[in-house]
């Protein structure tokens, strides 16, 4: 595979260098976006590095215009993506929504800073959590990633794509800026175990092709212009022929394929990772930035006698709802650390197989929540005990 990352060597790379080696490396050779901070960096990056892997750029006049160029390219044949933050995030949501309703594959970097409106362009925040998962309108399937190093940055781009191509639909990556700008020396090649996946394409019988046929994965197999196969592609809800209607048993059978795709790929999609988890009391659930505090503070738990321990989902959504139930069905307090007014506890009070309490540690000034934060709020919480 053709690349310029210098995959051999140990390198020292920020967040966003990371991001656009990852995109390279899985294969993406189409680039569309508007500069925005904190994620230019990633635009800048492609811009020079997809010309030397023959891969092309373009600066477009706005976020809308980019999730549609680059949802054009995928349909195309080529692996595609966009970075933005969160206002363009926003703007991006009726693409989107095409996106999975058409099951084009794409990756969108959401590099996430301070808000609403322009916010604090430069701050970290973790509040595009729910526009992530809720965003655009209707049901649909969503895959979001929340990577916590820059090495995982690099690995979680790498699966991206892998998720986004075999699976027809559109992966959105939610970095928060702290990671975005952190700079750490990672090896690159020992990133690289993943193979790289394809989308299933068409074959077999070109006059009965059906794009949005029934399969044993839930996922159809998808034409590319010029290979024979006629398909109609729309935003509109349509039968397994590709073609408009409104028929409500068609509907809801394709409906349903669409909505469960995921349940039935869950093993190659959930990702999640445990510290301490044996014997808790006060599970602590973190993600991104926050989760490399909350590691800290359950150590420094762990050494002072405390049982705490850390559930960091790297699949944001769909959360990892079964291990959460598990590990939650035994701890006394489920604390949530996030850099927003609260938005992931909102799910997990949902999930929590008990009445035990969901305590919230929130900050919304666009600084970082300390190790220090969440291990005053584990002692607390286990003096109440």
């Amino acid at each position: 595979m053709a690349s310029d990352s210098s995959s051999g060597e140990r390198q020292n790379l920020q967040g966003n260098v990371a991001c656009a080696l990852g995109a390279i490396a899985a294969g993406c050779r189409f680039y569309a976006g508007y500069p925005i901070t904190p994620s230019s960096e990633i635009a800048e990056q492609m811009a020079a590095r997809l010309p030397k892997v023959d891969g092309v750029f373009v600066q477009m006049e706005d976020e809308i215009a980019s999730i549609g160029a680059i949802l054009g390219a995928s349909v195309g044949g080529v692996k595609s993506m966009t970075a933005t933050s969160g206002p363009g995030f926003s703007l991006m949501q009726e693409g989107l929504g095409y996106a999975s309703q058409a099951e084009i594959p794409c990756v969108i970097i959401d590099v996430m800073r301070g808000g609403p409106s322009t916010g604090m362009p430069t701050r970290p925040s973790q509040g595009d959590v729910m526009q992530a998962r809720w965003g655009s309108h209707g049901d649909r399937p969503v895959i979001a990633l929340a990577p916590a190093s820059v090495g995982e940055v690099f690995e979680q781009m790498l699966r991206a794509f892998n998720l986004s191509e075999t699976l027809r639909t559109p992966v959105v990556v939610l970095i928060d800026e702290a990671i975005a700008h952190l700079s750490e020396t990672i090896d690159l090649s020992s990133s690289m175990p993943t193979p790289l996946a394809s989308r299933k394409v068409a074959t077999g019988d070109v006059a009965g092709f059906l794009p949005y046929a029934a399969t044993d994965d839930g996922v159809p197999a998808m034409q590319c212009p010029g290979d024979g196969y006629r398909s109609h592609m729309t935003g509109l809800t349509h039968g397994e022929d590709g073609f408009p209607t409104q028929d409500p048993a068609t509907v809801e059978r394709v409906m349903r394929q669409l909505l469960g795709k995921l349940d039935r790929n869950m093993e190659q999609i959930e990702c999640f990772e445990t510290l301490e988890c044996d014997d808790v009391d006060v599970l602590v659930v973190a993600y991104g930035i926050t989760a490399r505090a909350a590691r800290r503070a359950v150590v420094s738990a762990r050494e002072r006698g405390l049982r705490a321990g850390l559930l960091r989902p790297i699949t944001l959504w769909p959360f990892p709802e079964r291990r959460f139930r598990e590990l939650a069905s035994s701890a006394n307090t489920v604390l949530i650390p996030e850099m927003n007014a609260g938005q992931l506890c909102v799910e997990l009070e949902r999930l929590c197989p008990h009445p035990g309490p969901v305590v919230r540690l929130n900050r919304i000034d666009g600084e970082c929540i300390s190790p220090r934060q969440i291990l005053e709020q584990i002692e607390k919480l286990h003096a109440h005990d």
